[in-house]
């Protein structure tokens, strides 16, 4: 019996470093051998034993390299078995998988990250963009009153919306060779954060265009015709577009809608016979809308009388409609969280339109789905991830000065564990989620749209900024609550649903696309797996088979080696380390899981999140280490990194181990006995590094300022936000002064240590430094107070 351990702990050394290595399969073979001879000269086992070590390793040399024995007893069984139970998909699922492509969040997937190739995406604006966002972008936040525009107007005045068309604000995206601006995304998502960071209606005003909408579907899939007669318009703002998709009984599931168009023949624009498309259909949610001039529009299309071809169900299908067409009918306005961009339904009666409306002609009928995939997919990594880093930065900037402004018992409030508990949340979790959107924008900007990363931002950045709102909210306390002019986060707080809901709501979003496109768009082998089956071709099967063995033992090996060496085995900083075991880990628990449940992991949506989650959280901390990297790796800086990484970290392992407590027992087992043998190993951020991190925002200084960098800071004397930043440093200057009066306090000098003229008199402090607490304390009572109306300004103010 000893000795048949010694050969099989032998062996099981020689594959975990074989796997680990990811040798080929000649070196296996050479290797396997040379252990088996090794074994029978220095192991004393007996004949039986060694005979049946000699068998198993013939028999696994034969696969390794005998291509016809392998295709015939291995991969032609899996191939049948693969092909029984890989689950039906219907072209529309199969558009949403093959559109855009994937990037960065595929190396996390796979295991095996490769940090050189994400030091690759390196930010930054060209000057002209640079200068956008501090000329009209910056003269467009001092123009916008956000009460006057969400009580009084509820809507942009007419001022903003010329100043808005003249600047060319509706066509960032635009090429300059249409009169556009041609920004690149991350200038787009700068416009928003700082836009949105003053008025969420002025930002999703501008957003929309540039987002999901006529302007991105034209550029990309419009006949040159179409470009012509409508690019141009769009330029100036002469057009207003908008898109609708979401049907009362279609929101997430777009591909169910009902909204339908048949082609057929009848008189238009003074023609007696036109080829053409007859609509009916019934949208809601349509942000725009109530003002649009273009309406984009998404139906089902049929074609009864085969008058384009064989087909009558031709499919999704998207064309460009002005609103004045006899039938289109704008509904009144919707009031989306008391936030009042102009958002409203839109519908259609038996409308006519000529085939050539159909965006990108008539060849594009039945395209649709793919066109609207491909582009949700880009806009989804633009517009919410800006607005969510903007309520973001904005709770960072607005919490830590109030903080240090507002006392309780004498003392700042930040210098409750209670209170510094969140703020470092919200500087930690700001951080991660401004990297993650720079992470994914610069991938936008190197022309790859990657499908898997959009979704993980779209998720957990608006997740996160729902977050930071909240505790933002309980460091303000009644501050927060009362409504008016002074202030700067109930509009944030109502609006943040807003972006939980739409472009995917994130109940759909994280249980079933982030690891239910993850799974096929960012695994080395099973896309061409899949295909190999759909084309009946077990060869290709076979040798795709290959591989995906070799990647699975690698991953398994990649986790197990450096989680029973502390991490100690493996290259890379030490933060690299710590995400390349859980990327193999995740790698891992991904073949585990889909060798155990297959096509039946797209039905069990809460085992595919917590896969999506692992990823998404890997794919988040490895943002924040290029961000630091990208910012010069400065000292003062590394406290939030270590934040960031210990949070992805352990958020990540939690949702593998959770993945284990809901597989079948010795599945479970089995995964954390290979990513985790000594049990959890990655904690959330001890308090002492909270405390570290929570003081960055309630000290000047420069990692404050990158922190907030981006949104814009008034500097207005009656605006609420400049007032607040004079408090702050006002509150600041008078620490020395503070101590001097509690140390007086303290020792009988004073009775009261807000008695500035007897501490003048005793000699504590002198006029100098009392007139400048007295300004503190002015600037305190100011940022604290609150809005109050009449009873006739009450009718209104709500």
């Amino acid at each position: 019996m000893g000795g048949l351990i010694q050969i099989l702990l032998l062996f099981l050394v020689a594959t975990l470093v074989l796997s680990y290595l990811r040798a080929n399969r000649q070196v296996w073979a050479l290797v396997l051998f040379a252990v088996l001879i090794v074994a029978s000269f220095t192991i004393a086992a007996g004949w039986a034993v060694l005979a049946l070590a000699w068998l198993l390793v013939a028999a696994v040399i034969a696969v390794l390299m005998l291509d016809d024995f392998r295709q015939a007893y291995i991969a032609m069984p899996v191939f049948e078995l693969f092909r029984q139970q890989m689950p039906g998909m219907s072209q529309t699922e199969q558009e949403a998988l093959e559109a855009g492509g994937t990037g960065w969040e595929a190396e996390m997937f796979r295991g095996r990250p490769n940090w050189d190739h994400l030091r690759q995406y390196r930010p930054g604006l060209k000057a002209e963009e640079q200068a956008f966002l501090d000329g009209p972008v910056e003269e467009l936040c001092r123009m916008v009153d956000d009460w006057r525009i969400t009580h009084d107007l509820h809507d942009l005045p007419a001022d903003v919306w010329d100043f808005i068309r003249k600047e060319k604000f509706f066509s960032m995206i635009i090429p300059k060779e249409w009169g556009g601006l041609g920004f690149s995304a991350q200038a787009h998502s700068a416009v928003i954060v700082k836009l949105a960071s003053r008025s969420i209606t002025a930002a999703v005003t501008v957003m929309v265009p540039n987002s999901l909408g006529p302007g991105e579907l034209l550029l990309k899939y419009g006949t040159e015709a179409q470009k012509q007669q409508y690019l141009p318009r769009l330029v100036i703002g002469e057009d207003i577009p908008c898109f609708a998709l979401t049907s009362p009984e279609a929101g997430s599931d777009a591909a169910s809608m009902v909204d339908r168009g048949v082609v057929c023949r009848q008189a238009f624009g003074g023609q007696d016979d036109v080829l053409g498309i007859r609509l009916n259909w019934s949208k809601r949610y349509i942000t725009l809308a109530p003002v649009a001039t273009l309406l984009g529009l998404a139906f089902k299309l049929y074609d009864p009388d085969h008058l384009l071809g064989e087909e009558e169900e031709v499919g999704i299908t998207l064309a460009l409609i002005p609103t004045g067409t006899e039938g289109v009918e704008i509904g009144r306005r919707h009031m989306p969280g008391a936030t009042p961009f102009q958002n409203g339904p839109v519908q259609g009666h038996d409308v006519f339109i000529p085939l050539d409306w159909v965006i990108g002609g008539p060849d594009y009928a039945g395209k649709g789905w793919r066109m609207l995939m491909e582009c949700l997919s880009e806009g989804r990594g633009i517009s919410l991830p800006a607005l969510s880093v903007a309520a973001a930065k904005l709770t960072s900037h607005t919490s830590g000065a109030y903080a240090m402004v507002r006392q309780q018992f004498r003392i700042p409030i930040a210098r409750f564990e209670g209170v510094e508990e969140m703020l470092a949340r919200i500087v930690g979790k700001t951080y991660l989620m401004d990297a993650a959107r720079q992470l994914t924008l610069m991938m936008l900007d190197t022309h790859t749209v990657p499908s898997v990363a959009t979704a993980i931002v779209k998720y957990h950045l608006t997740e996160m900024m729902r977050e930071n709102v909240n505790d933002a909210m309980d460091i303000h306390g009644g501050k927060a609550i009362m409504l008016g002019p002074a202030n700067y986060l109930m509009r944030t707080y109502q609006a943040q649903p807003i972006s939980i809901t739409v472009e995917g709501a994130n109940i759909l979003t994280r249980n079933m696309i982030i690891f239910g496109q993850g799974a096929l768009r960012c695994h080395p082998c099973l896309m061409d797996e899949v295909r190999a089956v759909a084309d009946d071709d077990p060869e290709a099967f076979g040798e795709v088979l290959c591989r995906h063995i070799s990647h699975a033992l690698g991953a398994a090996a990649r986790a197990f080696v450096p989680a029973i060496s502390f991490n100690l085995i493996g290259s890379g900083t030490r933060q690299q380390r710590k995400l390349n075991q859980l990327s193999a880990a995740l790698a891992f628990s991904s073949e585990l899981s889909l060798l155990l449940l297959g096509g039946e992991l797209k039905r069990r949506e809460r085992l595919s999140a917590r896969l999506g989650d692992a990823l998404s959280y890997l794919y988040m901390g490895s943002a924040a280490l290029l961000m630091y990297e990208n910012n010069g790796s400065q000292a003062d800086e590394e406290d939030l990194l270590d934040w960031s990484i210990s949070y992805s970290a352990s958020k990540a392992q939690d949702a593998l181990l959770q993945l284990a407590d809901n597989l079948p027992l010795f599945a479970g087992v089995l995964l954390k006995l290979m990513c985790f043998p000594f049990g959890r190993r990655y904690q959330r951020p001890s308090d002492r590094l909270d405390h570290r991190v929570a003081a960055l925002v309630t000290r000047q200084g420069p990692v404050r300022d990158r922190l907030i960098r981006g949104i814009f800071l008034p500097e207005a004397e009656h605006e609420p936000l400049y007032q607040l930043s004079q408090a702050f440093e006002l509150a600041l200057a008078c620490e020395p002064i503070e101590r001097k009066l509690k140390i007086a306090h303290n020792q009988g000098i004073l009775d009261n240590n807000n008695d500035l003229d007897m501490a003048v008199e005793k000699g504590v402090i002198d006029e100098t430094e009392a007139g400048e607490y007295r300004r503190a304390v002015e600037a305190r009572m100011k940022v604290i107070e609150v809005d109050h109306f009449s009873a006739e300004q009450y009718a209104g103010s709500t």
